[in-house]
């Protein structure tokens, strides 16, 4: 019963989660679209969820302390996960169109799935491929048929950078699942961006330190905090919940509702209306993650091979 529980709170988690950062794309193209650079947006988000995180950790009931070989694994883990998933996708979505950009953060859960098969052994059934195409599929229906993508342009650069942070979100999500269920997701979150943080800084304290904070209209400041609170902090957050009891491959086939929120906003914000082939598109892609869902793990397998024998 408290097993059942605890997916359901994976589950609710990863779903606030990809709700929050389908609302990151939009609002990033929108601040960048300023004198924001992606220097700057990235150490806003490194250093403000930093922060978060360790006020967070002030409020915990235990304080966990983290071995020193650990520590290694959580920074490799902050490498894959937030420096170069981050850096490479905030560069990646300037230079190439948000169409762009949302169809390639469809390949992570085929990413995820390969790895998960070589290196976890975790089965491929016909289930949990199903589902990652069908899902796959909705998707790249509902992305396409947007009426708020029409007439932008991609980039090759921006694609190739858009893939190589899929890539890294993938290999974070197999390699690392030991970590969720050793640490609480404060403890875990809280090192991972204050090393973030620490390697990101030099890097960008220059140009820091010559932005003109006057030079930006308050709407984008507005913006900028909102980037840190909710697809950063509440996100990052709830991923590492999510990772606590979910599947690798379950936790990346929740990509799929990001594009399905960004049309939502859109039709909300009146660039965009429904019609047939997005509801259609919106079916296949809950079918598509119920599916994964629902595909059985490798000890359900082993258990039931078990008990034939």
């Amino acid at each position: 019963m408290n097993n059942k529980i605890s997916k359901i709170k994976g589950h609710g988690a990863m779903g606030v989660a990809q709700v929050l950062w389908g609302l990151n794309a939009p609002t990033t193209k929108l601040v960048l679209a300023t004198a924001v650079t992606p220097l700057l947006l990235y150490d806003c988000r490194m250093i403000g969820a930093a922060c978060l995180f360790w006020i967070a950790s002030f409020f915990l009931k235990t304080k966990e302390r983290v071995s020193k070989g650990d520590m290694m694994r959580i920074f490799i883990a902050s490498v894959l996960a937030i420096i170069l998933n981050q850096g490479m996708f905030l560069y990646g979505v300037r230079l190439t169109s948000p169409v762009n950009a949302s169809i390639i953060s469809t390949i992570s859960p085929i990413i995820t799935m390969v790895l998960a098969a070589i290196f976890l052994r975790e089965p491929i059934t016909g289930k949990k491929a199903g589902g990652v195409i069908i899902g796959g599929i909705g998707a790249i229906i509902l992305i396409m048929n947007s009426a708020h993508f029409a007439g932008m342009t991609g980039n090759i650069w921006g694609d190739i950078l858009c893939i190589l942070a899929q890539t890294c979100y993938s290999c974070y999500l197999v390699f690392f699942k030991g970590l969720t269920s050793k640490y609480s997701a404060v403890t875990l979150m809280k090192w991972m961006f204050t090393f973030a943080a620490i390697c990101v800084t030099p890097l960008t304290y220059s140009e820091v330190a010559a932005f003109d904070l006057h030079s930006v209209d308050t709407s984008i400041i507005y913006a900028i905090v909102f980037i840190i609170i909710g697809p950063t902090f509440i996100s990052y957050l709830f991923l590492a919940i999510g990772q606590k009891t979910l599947r690798p491959t379950v936790v990346s086939s929740y990509n799929y509702i990001q594009p399905l929120v960004s049309s939502i906003v859109a039709i909300v914000w009146g660039l965009d209306h429904f019609s047939l082939l997005k509801t259609v598109a919106i079916v296949l892609i809950f079918t598509g993650v119920f599916m994964v869902i629902k595909s059985k793990s490798r000890a359900q397998i082993e258990q039931e091979q078990t008990l034939k024998t």
